[in-house]
């Protein structure tokens, strides 16, 4: 794994919360991530509340400007998703802050193995170790593909 992953001055990451906005971590993904187009509110609240989710944060104004989820069990298995980082704050390698910080907050249960799936972001989650899935063949889906 590489350790292109150092948060930018200015910036912080937090797993509490408390701090998360909900209403805005809504209206990013509803309105701006192809993945989660149109999803509900209460879709979204629910998502939250059975996740681990790590809100970035700028630290002067306290503002969030990025959100990261991960379902887990904490021992041998964990799926990052909405991973998004707002508009105005793209460009200054938040998203790959973000995924380190996922990263090593994981680093410590043991898993075998941390999912993901994007159409659009590869070079970004590959700073920070993620591999395109050696053997596709094994892998199997129920729902959306």
């Amino acid at each position: 794994m590489t350790s292109d992953s150092t948060l930018p001055d200015g910036y912080e990451i937090s797993t509490d919360p408390a701090r998360l906005d909900a209403a805005l971590i809504h209206r990013w993904l509803s309105e701006d991530a192809y993945w989660a187009i149109g999803r509900s509110r209460e879709k979204q609240d629910r998502a939250i509340a059975g996740s681990l989710n790590f809100g970035l944060y700028e630290q002067a104004s306290g503002a969030q400007v990025g959100y990261a989820r991960v379902v887990t069990d904490h021992t041998t298995f964990a799926w990052l998703c909405d991973v998004y980082i707002a508009p105005a704050a793209r460009g200054r390698g938040l998203g790959t802050a973000l995924a380190g910080a996922v990263r090593d907050e994981l680093a410590g249960d043991g898993l075998r193995r941390i999912l993901l799936a994007t159409a659009d972001a590869h070079g970004v989650y590959a700073k920070v170790g993620f591999e395109p899935v050696l053997k596709p063949e094994k892998w199997m889906i129920l729902g959306e593909q």
